[in-house]
């Protein structure tokens, strides 16, 4: 039940993150575009000689033929110069004409303070001569030169039109296209004299991002327009229509444009993906070489037949762009580069096939993970998921070589959050019951025993080892006839109530709980975990439960309710400690003849007088602690007394000037009853009275001492 449940998370999961790629939101979108940008920068296209170049408006030739916009005149001479001089096959212009040249001297004659400053005049047929734009317009004629218009805001009509005929092949597929809301307009006789007109944005986003995609056509308010470079084209293979072509069962959706024998794929809104090269000095040439005086042979060779866009790299004329690749271009510079592109017919290419495909792989790649995981848990799954992303990069890599962009983040990441998200279900939900063992298990281990044996959890199997360990046995006196006069739940509730209390006393010091049995407590030290101070601990847990018992027995004997005692026995020696019992079923115990000497101390506790009983081994690792010796004890199974010992207090009893002389008195005591079988009453007496003012509880140790002569 509870795995159809994880898998049902997994599938609702997968649902929700196939609707989110569907919806396709931002994060998604970018994420996907940077690993786009990666591909590029792993694979860009390589630079060919082609017949494009560019003819670079820089800093170097503004700072020697003057700041930009140049006279009209000037661009004449830089046209004739390129076309009948160094024969180029058609100039595109990424520079804007769209008023006329304020730096013509025929502006400069009419205007009114100047004009009246002349004896007549000028003749119409002077200002011609001497308009910088009829001169620009006359070198253009009978050449394939190519201007631009710009996106412009929409309080700026013109009705400036584009020179490309359209046809439109489907249903309306220019309807999509992006669309300028307004154009900049182009000086009247500069457009009649021009061979084409291209729109010159190469995105329709803001210019501070990274250029992606370039529309080939764009709507306008005059419209459909080709973009720069298209328009180039078109002009150079002497075409005059551009085909878009579109399905017929969806309108709007542009699918290729084709001008002459060239087909371009296209985004369903008309744009290219652009497959950019790193910049190449190959493809450039100052502007100040052109214009120079002179003729060179070498220009000639380089410009002989090409395409010549004229552009700017210069930084204060604002068209620097970014590129996939990382590099700040010119803006001419993408427009060239994607001429090369169509040249070339390496094409980028991205359609709803490939996003259903991407789809599909994060179903496959997600349900991998799901799978894998409810069977064999977070590890497996995170490996064979981790080899299942890498194939889906692999097949995103060949795609990539052909030149198809499969995105291959979404499977990836998406399979990524399915697995952190399930894997946190496992934790929170799934584990829950674990949780609950382990919690449950801690009442009766130590915190040290649960760490170890979750740090070791390979080592859980039957067997042990020898340890030197300090064993207690506490058990409860007169319990039997306790029991007889309370009702079993109440006595239930005693018992829970009074063992809370004495396993804190044992795990405060360390201790393992090894078990409860009916009223008694078996616990350890020295086991799991090394505890080189293991015979101190146990006695101070022993005193510690002396201390408890005091406190749980001062209100019952307020309401008239039995006092409580118990009887401790502490031994210390070697013991086999490790996971005892059948295979199906073990716990973590002690056993040995040093178990066996703890519980018989314990029973020896009625016999002593006393309520904690430490062994010879035990109390000579606890010096500075008060204990008196107990003499040699028969035990159940022993063949040799066992010498023992009373534990009085803790170090600051043993520290005090009482006990001192206790001590004295009781070892003069001790040595008088070795020797004579018999004590002086009144070296007894001293000893006894000094014993209850260091503590009550030796008042009966020394009244059974008379029944025990021959312990000494």
């Amino acid at each position: 039940m509870q795995r159809i449940g994880f898998i049902g998370i997994g599938i609702l999961l997968l649902i929700l993150m196939v609707a989110i790629r569907i919806i396709d939101p931002y994060p998604v979108r970018a994420v996907r575009l940077f690993y786009f940008d990666y591909a590029q920068r792993f694979d860009p296209r390589e630079y060919a000689n082609l017949p494009v170049r560019v003819v670079d408006i820089d800093d170097a030739s503004l700072t020697l033929l003057g700041q930009w916009p140049w006279p009209r005149d000037r661009i004449g001479a830089l046209v004739t110069r390129l076309t009948e001089d160094y024969g180029a096959a058609a100039v595109v212009f990424d520079v804007l004409f769209s008023e006329p040249d304020r730096l013509s001297p025929a502006r400069i004659l009419i205007r009114p303070e100047i004009s009246s400053l002349l004896k007549a005049p000028p003749r119409e047929e002077q200002l011609d001569a001497l308009d910088n734009d009829k001169q620009l317009a006359r070198a253009m004629e009978g050449h394939n030169v190519v201007l631009g218009l710009a996106a412009a805001p929409t309080d700026r009509p013109t009705s400036t039109p584009g020179k490309a005929g359209v046809v439109q092949i489907g249903a309306e597929p220019g309807q999509g296209l992006i669309t300028y809301l307004g154009t900049t307009s182009i000086v009247p006789d500069l457009w009649n004299a021009a061979a084409g007109i291209g729109a010159i944005n190469v995105s329709p986003v803001d210019a501070s991002e990274t250029v992606r995609m370039v529309p080939v056509m764009w709507n306008s308010p005059q419209g459909i327009l080709p973009g720069m470079a298209f328009e180039a084209l078109r002009v150079v293979l002497g075409e005059s229509t551009i085909v878009i072509n579109g399905p017929s069962e969806a309108p709007g959706v542009t699918t290729s444009v084709q001008i002459g024998d060239y087909e371009i794929p296209t985004t369903p809104d008309g744009q290219v993906w652009v497959r950019y090269r790193h910049e190449d000095p190959a493809l450039y040439v100052p502007a100040r070489a052109i214009l120079a005086a002179g003729y060179d042979e070498a220009i000639r060779a380089k410009l002989e037949g090409q395409i010549v866009f004229v552009g700017t790299s210069a930084a204060g004329l604002l068209d620097i762009r970014s590129t996939p690749l990382g590099e700040n271009v010119p803006g001419v510079s993408i427009h060239a580069q994607i001429l090369e592109q169509v040249l070339t017919g390496e094409y980028l290419v991205r359609d709803d096939y490939i996003s259903g495909l991407e789809i599909i792989a994060f179903i496959c790649l997600s349900g991998i993970i799901i799978a894998v995981m409810s069977m064999a848990g977070p590890a497996l799954s995170m490996a064979v998921g981790g080899v299942s992303a890498l194939f889906v990069l692999i097949i995103s890599g060949v795609f990539f070589q052909r030149g198809v962009l499969f995105d291959a983040t979404f499977p990836m990441f998406g399979g990524l959050a399915v697995f952190m998200v399930l894997a946190s279900y496992q934790f929170i939900i799934a584990d829950r019951e674990k949780r609950l063992i382990r919690k449950s298990f801690s009442h009766y281990v130590a915190p040290s025993v649960l760490k170890e044996i979750e740090k070791s959890g390979h080592e859980l199997e039957l067997g042990g080892q020898v340890r030197n360990l300090t064993v207690m046995f506490c058990d409860l006196r007169n319990f039997t006839p306790l029991s007889e006069t309370m009702q079993p739940a109440d006595l239930v509730s005693m018992l829970n109530n009074l063992f809370s209390q004495f396993s804190d006393c044992v795990l405060d010091e360390q201790g393992t709980i090894d078990k409860f049995v009916g009223d008694s407590i078996m616990a350890f030290w020295n086991a799991p975990l090394e505890t080189e101070d293991h015979r101190r601990m146990a006695c101070q847990a022993a005193l510690n439960i002396r201390k408890a018992l005091v406190e749980f027995n001062t209100p019952r004997i307020e309401v008239g309710l039995p006092r409580l005692a118990v009887g401790v026995g502490l031994c210390s020696g070697p013991a086999c400690v490790g996971n005892i019992g059948s295979r199906q079923r073990y716990s973590y115990s002690a056993i040995g003849d040093t178990v066996n000497v703890a519980a018989r101390m314990e029973a020896s506790c009625r016999y002593l007088g006393y309520d904690v009983v430490i062994s010879e081994d035990t109390h000579s690792g606890i010096r500075g602690m008060a204990a008196l010796p107990a003499g040699k004890i028969g035990l159940k199974g022993k063949t040799e007394r066992v010498p023992m010992h009373v534990l009085v207090g803790d170090n600051a009893v043993a520290a005090s000037p009482g006990f001192a002389e206790l001590q004295a008195l009781h070892q003069a005591l001790m040595e008088e009853i070795s020797v004579t079988r018999r004590y002086g009453q009144e070296a007894f007496e001293r000893c006894r009275a000094a014993a209850i003012r260091v503590e009550p509880g030796l008042q009966k140790f020394y009244d059974k001492l008379s029944e025990r002569l021959l312990d000494f």
